[in-house]
């Protein structure tokens, strides 16, 4: 199979570049990310391997004309080069060296070319292999059940034929609702949904594992492969095997999304479980929102322009990546791990949006100093799936010359909002630590802050849990999980919420 990157991009020369320019780009590029001077970075190693490979190919005049050929043969229509744009933007773009360790972050922003995209309300050209993963335990029965059997009837409805639906209910077993096949007899397909009824316990490994077998049956590059849990209780001794079937899921091609209704199950365990493949987690407090929610999340995959988006991040030697935060389409907590950072889907009509913190070391000498290195790679849907992807190397100049560098505002207001998400973590964090008076004191700190922002209704509610917290030593779970949520929300730009 032939490698599917493109060695220009990633040694960062033009297509016509010398020789001695590809021998020079790639020095530069591996005097920083070569495992001997970068040992602690498997990001850094894992791209050093792609350049090591961009410049076997360009370094041998056979090779790269062999590639060159290939490209202008398969690329050699007009309108076939879709892609997508990887913009980074610095909290400061100049550093004042200190003696102590400093922060500094970075806004990536991954979007669509619109010329790619086609024009607003055109006909969908994505094709969903979607699978649905429906809790039935004892607790779902009465309207719970029901809101979902309409969620899923209205899904079945507005998928597209040709479209592939596969659908699972489970208690302590897994029971094959629907098995994957293309969108037809619509009536059909609705009137097995409408069989099911609540009953028994709740074991997420066992629904879970059977929706990512049916996803499997149709698995393709060039589809929105993606399989949705619901559910409202906690799974016991199995979140384990839930959690290494999301990265081996994720490392096929499947991504994972999941709904928590009501109070009473792990929301700590879906993020991680989202997290190990770009889904994102959500929150609803009663069943008349699940219709809502499970509508809208469908809806974001038909939009889907690429799937299976990455962003890696190799910093220099002595800089530390510390935190990562996707702002939009979803506000979604990252995993660091090993530096790459599955994504999901990128939306025709949304950017990727991820607020990246680093550490800087202190005793920094002047001048220029690169900080990170990072590829945003993904399959374009449109376009045979083709592999493609953008890489932004930054670096900024250490100085102690004063300047009016300014945070950008996008920046200002993310952190802003992060804080109050921040705010009651370490309220909970203070809680688990037998600090009441802290976790009070926080929730208090939380409480004013969404008052100054307007958002009264959430202010009441941490001051409540505020006051629960001085008197019980808890805090509810149904207002911890209102807390965590709507903290988060509050990060999504308003275009985000107007395409909800």
């Amino acid at each position: 199979m032939a490698w599917q990157k493109d060695p220009y991009v990633i040694l960062g020369v033009s297509s016509n570049a010398t020789i001695e320019e590809i021998k020079s780009a790639y020095r530069r590029i591996a005097r920083r990310l070569h495992p001997d001077v970068n040992p602690n970075s498997r990001a850094a190693a894992s791209q050093f391997q792609d350049v090591a490979t961009a410049y076997e190919i360009l370094s041998d005049s056979l090779r790269r004309k062999s590639y060159d050929d290939r490209i202008a043969t398969e690329n050699g229509h007009a309108g076939d080069d879709y892609y997508f744009t990887l913009q980074v933007t610095p909290s400061k773009r100049t550093i004042i060296p200190l003696a102590e360790p400093q922060v500094i972050y970075l806004l990536a922003d991954i979007f669509a070319d619109p010329r790619a995209v086609g024009e607003p309300g055109s006909k969908r050209q994505t094709k969903l292999n979607l699978t649905l993963v429906l809790d039935r335990s004892n607790s779902m029965n009465g309207a719970r059940m029901e809101k979902v059997k309409i969620a899923a009837h209205q899904i079945i409805d507005n998928m597209n034929d040709g479209d592939i639906i596969s659908v699972i209910s489970f208690n302590d077993r897994a029971e094959i609702i629907i098995e994957a096949t293309s969108i037809s007899d619509r009536p059909a397909l609705k009137a097995r949904v409408s069989m099911i009824s609540a009953a028994g316990g709740t074991e997420i490994f066992k629904g879970l594992n059977e929706g990512v077998k049916q996803n499997r049956r149709h698995l393709g590059p060039r589809l929105v492969n993606h399989v949705i849990l619901l559910t409202d209780g906690h799974t016991f001794g199995d979140q384990e095997e839930c959690l290494q079937l999301a990265e081996q899921a994720s490392s096929e091609g499947i991504g994972l999304s999941a709904l928590g209704l009501g109070h009473d199950w792990n929301d700590d365990f879906l993020d991680d479980l989202v997290s190990r493949t770009g889904g994102n987690s959500m929150y609803v407090s009663s069943a008349s929102a699940v219709v809502t929610f499970l509508n809208d999340q469908v809806r974001n995959l038909t939009n889907a322009f690429a799937e299976r988006v990455y962003l890696s991040i190799a910093t220099d030697a002595n800089i530390q990546f510390e935190s990562a935060f996707k702002l939009s389409p979803h506000p979604q907590p990252l995993e660091v791990g090993d530096g790459v950072i599955p994504l999901g889907s990128l939306q025709g009509n949304r950017p990727i949006s991820v607020l990246l913190q680093f550490q800087l070391p202190g005793q920094m000498k002047q001048g220029f100093h690169y900080i990170a290195r990072l590829v945003a790679y993904g399959e374009i849907l449109a376009n045979k799936s083709q592999h493609y992807e953008m890489i932004s190397d930054f670096s900024s100049e250490v100085t102690d010359e004063q300047g009016t560098d300014e945070p950008p505002s996008a920046i200002l207001d993310a952190l802003s909002k992060l804080t109050l998400y921040r705010l009651q973590e370490r309220a909970q964090e203070a809680l688990e630590s037998g600090d009441v008076n802290e976790a009070t004191k926080r929730l208090q700190n939380l409480a004013t802050r969404l008052l100054e922002m307007g958002q009264k209704d959430l202010a009441n509610q941490a001051l409540s849990e505020a006051r629960r917290v001085a008197y019980t030593s808890d805090l509810s779970d149904k207002g911890r999980k209102a807390l965590k949520y709507q903290t988060r929300y509050l990060l999504m730009s308003p275009d985000d919420e107007d395409d909800e």
